[in-house]
């Protein structure tokens, strides 16, 4: 198959989601970060909650403000695809949070891509890493606007990553988007997957660019 699969881009997404969240608590581990980590975490565990509703998996524990914000729920009533749904729920509830913010907040002010599956075949990889960069240009950190989303740019990964047991979880399903060709039923899911794995992204290259700046400073003190 040409072109990337839901499955490849749910682990991508989870992989660097676990990359900002490791370079946040290794290297970034302020108090303001602690609670951005926080606003993340409460949008991530509540598209968890929601759509174990909207799923008929009956919620045992909704925990957020802890070490290991979780969501423990009951089997979906819609075998497979409810597990599947109720696991990568952080991926939309994310997305649909950041969209209302630059919508209703920031009117609007940053456009984000919505990259197409089609365009993003095994042979133009690169166009993973055009549009976080796209993004990035229109920052201007002499507009108010540009400060809000890169606050909360250092929660994305906290945010839009599914976890490990959330994995563990639809592992069979997983396997099956890695290898059976489900592209005309996964091709707006693959979507919806690049924007997010670009938003992390943009995120990573904050932190990264700030860990730098830390570290420069501390040198020259």
């Amino acid at each position: 198959m040409n072109n990337i699969n839901l499955g490849v881009v749910i682990v991508l997404i989870t992989a660097s989601g676990y990359v900002s969240n490791f370079l946040n608590w290794k290297y970034l581990n302020y108090g303001v970060v602690r609670f951005l980590y926080y606003i993340g975490a409460c949008v991530h565990e509540t598209s968890h909650a929601i759509l174990c509703v909207l799923t008929g998996a009956k919620i045992q524990e909704f925990t957020v403000f802890s070490s290991q914000p979780h969501v423990v729920h009951q089997r979906s009533r819609l075998p497979f695809l409810g597990e599947l749904l109720i696991s990568s729920a952080p991926i939309a509830g994310g997305l649909l949070f950041l969209f209302l913010v630059n919508h209703y907040l920031l009117g609007s002010h940053f456009a984000f891509a919505t990259p197409t599956a089609q365009s993003l075949g095994w042979q133009n990889w690169r166009n993973l890493f055009t549009e976080p960069i796209d993004l990035l240009r229109q920052i201007n950190v002499l507009q108010w606007q540009s400060w809000v989303m890169i606050l909360l740019f250092f929660n994305v990964g906290a945010m839009l990553g599914p976890s490990i047991k959330d994995l563990k979880n639809v592992w069979p399903m997983l396997i099956v988007l890695f290898f059976v060709p489900l592209f005309w039923v996964t091709s707006p899911l693959i979507s919806m997957g690049i924007a997010a794995l670009d938003l992390i992204l943009v995120n990573i290259l904050i932190q990264v660019a700030l860990i730098v700046l830390f570290k420069i400073v501390a040198w020259v003190v």
